[in-house]
Order: structure tokens, then C-alpha cells, then sequence
């Protein structure tokens, strides 16, 4: 008979594992599942405590990309000019 685990079990079991010492197979043991379950369960946890990051910094984070893309561009574009001129002969 297939037993039905819910997600407040699995859960507890991710932050006894979070929270222990003891080593996960123990662990894993104690709670009737294989450790690679509970690694599962440990890394959806985990997963679940991140909020997702709000619009407002989705929107500074694209912001910022795009200028650390420009900054690259110009600092590459100053590199060459840099190399054109230090091999011109006076």
C-alpha cells in the first residue's frame, strides 16, 4: 500500500535535515524515506523560501545589464584606439 505524504511532512522533514547535525541518511532514515528524496524535498524547500524578485527590480536589474553591456562596448572601442595610437610612430 503506497503511503501519501503531505507537504507539511515534507517540509519537516527538509528543515530537521536543514536544521540537524546529523548527517542526511540518518535523517532520511528516521523519517521512512531514501536520501536522495530528501535531498529533493531539502532543494524545493530551499527554492520556496526565495521570493521572486518584484518589477521594480526585475526592471533595475535589466537597467543594469544593458549598462554594464555599454560600458564593455566603450571600454573595448578605448582598448583598440589605445593599441591604434601607441603603434603610430611620431
Amino acid at each position: 500500500m503506497k503511503r501519501t505524504i503531505t507537504p507539511t511532512f515534507r517540509e519537516e522533514a527538509a528543515q530537521v535535515a536543514l536544521s540537524s547535525n546529523q548527517p542526511r541518511k540518518i535523517i532520511a532514515a528516521d523519517f521512512g524515506i531514501g536520501v536522495s528524496t530528501l535531498n529533493r524535498w531539502i532543494s524545493e524547500y530551499r527554492n520556496k523560501q526565495i521570493p521572486e524578485p518584484s518589477d521594480d527590480v526585475q526592471k533595475e536589474l535589466a537597467r543594469l545589464r544593458r549598462e554594464v553591456r555599454d560600458l564593455r562596448e566603450e571600454r573595448d572601442i578605448l582598448k583598440k584606439a589605445a593599441r591604434y595610437f601607441a603603434s603610430q610612430k611620431p
